[in-house]
């Protein structure tokens, strides 16, 4: 099969994508590997809440319903997702997983899928940053008993067994989790080196989120000297740290892992029965055969736009602007590589003709 545009990744970063070429009158495809849209969100821990309320939770043309000052769980912006691709008719291809992407002699690409081959005159790849989780290689040095779970594979309490629960790493995600473990009665020990700012949710009668949009911190560039700033910081919005901090135990970052044990910096031992690896993501782009990723195997692109002609990145943290990986926000970018795209088309054209 053939298409102008073919957009990898049928989340929030391609359903947006999706809409703005629809109205461009432009013809796209978007592949998704999960079996139903939305379903990469549904696959997240059962008590997550967004930290952003309904109003900045929207796609473009079509907002959340419900409170606009309240915020929505996982389950509500995967069934909002699917809504969204059934209401704008989105040609969105399910259960396509994509297996290798290469140039095409000619120009343009092809890219094998668990569904059959696509061919398409330019490629955005809108798989967000959650790829690989990264997992220090000295966890396979704790013993099989203790169960251990990246926090994308972390759903609820109930997975772990009792005893003593060791969180490590505290961005939101490990914050979050510690403090429900701890709700639900276990003893907790949450590691890392240092966190970034606390800010809470609400700040003089306003969500923080009302004041990101009213500052434009959430369209600030990460060139520029406050966006650096606030991107190297990472902070944690709408946990009480003090609170979480009286009722788990903090140690330094985990650096060594033997049987029951795990060792942080500072030399401390701390026997656990189970670990939470609150550690993040790598890049994980094994499909990609197009030189445009870095050593550590991550995009390399200005805005979006890679140095091989008709491919794109869509849906990565700090892409143009703090906002480019959140979902109320996601719109921009999305509209910002369709303008490239239909920007670029004249030239390619000529190209070919040439």
């Amino acid at each position: 099969m053939h298409t102008q545009t073919l957009i990898i990744g049928g989340g929030q970063a391609g359903l947006a994508l999706g809409h703005h070429l629809q109205r461009a009158g432009a013809g796209f495809a978007i592949l998704d590997a999960h079996p139903r849209v939305g379903d990469a969100w549904r696959r997240r821990w059962d008590s997550l809440t967004l930290f952003t309320p309904r109003r900045y939770d929207g796609l473009p043309g079509l907002p959340l319903d419900g409170d606009p000052d309240g915020h929505p769980g996982k389950d509500e912006i995967a069934g909002y997702l699917a809504g969204y691709a059934g209401h704008f008719a989105l040609p969105v291809h399910t259960g396509c997983r994509v297996t290798s992407l290469r140039p095409r002699l000619g120009g343009g690409f092809v890219a094998e899928t668990s569904t059959g081959e696509w061919s398409a005159d330019q490629v955005v790849v809108a798989t967000g940053a959650f790829h690989t989780p990264s997992v220090p290689s000295f966890a396979g040095r704790l013993a099989d008993r203790v169960v251990q779970l990246h926090s994308s594979e972390y759903r609820n309490p109930d997975q772990l067994p009792a005893g003593d629960v060791l969180v490590a790493g505290a961005g939101n995600t490990g914050v979050q989790i510690a403090g429900e473990l701890a709700a639900h009665g276990r003893r907790v020990t949450l590691a890392y080196d240092r966190l970034g700012p606390v800010l809470p949710q609400r700040l003089l009668g306003r969500d923080i989120f009302w004041w990101f949009s009213r500052l434009g911190t959430m369209t600030l560039s990460g060139e520029s000297r406050l966006g650096a700033r606030i991107r190297a910081q990472n902070p944690i919005i709408g946990t009480d740290m003090r609170r979480l901090l009286r009722s788990v135990r903090r140690t330094g970052r985990i650096v060594a892992a033997q049987g029951h044990e795990l060792r942080s910096a500072d030399g401390t031992r701390h026997r656990a029965d189970a670990v939470v690896w609150a550690t993040g993501f790598r890049p994980g782009y094994p499909w990609l055969h197009v030189p445009v990723l870095d050593d550590r195997g991550a995009p390399v692109h200005r805005g979006g736009a890679t140095s091989w002609p008709g491919l794109y990145f869509l849906g990565l943290p700090w892409q143009r602007t703090r906002g480019s990986a959140v979902l109320g926000w996601i719109g921009r970018d999305a509209e910002a590589i369709a303008g490239m795209i239909a920007s670029a088309a004249p030239a390619r054209a000529a190209a070919a003709v040439g």
